[in-house]
């Protein structure tokens, strides 16, 4: 019989030990995942992530750059009457 009582408690000294550390695990897991939350809140608020340099334009603006210098570039071949 002591053996018995011996093992549930050992069974449930571990139990609780498993249960502690997964409950820490999670809470600083969800520590964590609010503050890269906010971080990101705070990215968006400032309109523009961190990994970009401000002399260096997004790949957005660079397409929309290029449109445009392709449209002036017909343009003035209109204006210059050659045909494309």
């Amino acid at each position: 019989m002591a053996t018995i009582t011996s093992d549930l408690a050992t069974n449930l000294m571990v139990s609780a030990v498993a249960l502690t550390a997964l409950t820490i695990m999670s809470l600083v897991a969800l520590r964590g995942w609010r503050e890269w939350i906010q971080l990101k809140r705070e990215e968006l608020t400032a309109g523009h992530s961190i990994g970009h340099d401000a002399a260096v334009p997004h790949a957005g603006s660079r397409i929309e750059i290029a449109d445009l210098k392709e449209r002036l570039r017909k343009l003035e071949a209109i204006a210059a009457g050659v045909d494309l």
